[in-house]
């Protein structure tokens, strides 16, 4: 006999059947509603071309990873993440975490010599339920995806990141004018109005020579 489910399942199972982009992706046979997030984002900054290089951390199930399959026709696409990735053929899929050595060689042999336009991460923390702690780990995973601009966008590249609302962040995009010509914080409509989530949208980056030269790579 099945246990009773507890209430916050039970709340989280009534959001879903409610959720107008949840029910939009089973019906379109997206992989998440996550699809939608990505596109609203396209559709505003015009992000992915056909022939666009691009690195996708955090790409699991594959939401993000399906739109990009079918905006790519002459481009390459890695997709990254510890758990599995629903993916085409085509795609390189990396398993394991960004940052590890061993994933990072892989995303080096990839790239090679031609820089990527495009990184993407839909990263987040393990959520500890701590808010100080969450908003932290959360601003450590964007300056993490900061290195893989420093190691792997061309100049003129673009960077689109999922972070929170909260302590850090103001600060941190104000930074990243410095390194963008234009940088954004945006809410694509298929994000949950009562979730802190926001997108931080970098266009046009100016790689800081003396940082690379001085770390080899990683910020």
């Amino acid at each position: 006999m099945a246990g009773k489910r507890s209430k916050s399942s039970t709340r989280w199972l009534q959001r879903q059947k409610k959720d107008y982009f949840v029910r939009q992706a089973q019906a379109g046979g997206q992989v998440s509603r996550a699809h939608f997030k990505l596109e609203q984002l396209d559709q505003r900054f015009k992000l992915i071309r056909p022939r666009s290089r691009v690195l996708e951390l955090g790409a699991a199930p594959g939401g993000w990873t399906q739109y990009l399959e079918g905006k790519l026709a002459r481009g390459f696409l890695i997709a990254v993440d510890p758990l599995p990735i629903t993916a085409g053929q085509d795609t390189h899929v990396i398993e394991g975490h960004f940052g590890d050595p061993q994933v990072d060689a892989k995303i080096d042999d990839i790239v090679g010599q031609s820089p990527l336009d495009l990184v993407l991460s839909d990263m987040a923390p393990n959520m500890s339920g701590v808010r100080a702690i969450d908003q932290a780990r959360s601003m450590d995973l964007a300056d993490m995806v900061l290195s893989a601009c420093a190691r792997w966008l061309r100049p003129g590249g673009t960077l689109v990141l999922k972070a929170f609302q909260g302590e850090g962040l103001d600060g941190w995009v104000a930074a990243r004018r410095q390194d963008f010509g234009k940088v954004t914080i945006t809410k694509p409509k298929a994000s949950r109005p009562d979730s802190r989530e926001v997108f931080v949208v970098a266009i046009g980056y100016k790689p800081n020579i003396r940082e690379r030269d001085a770390v080899g790579g990683l910020v």
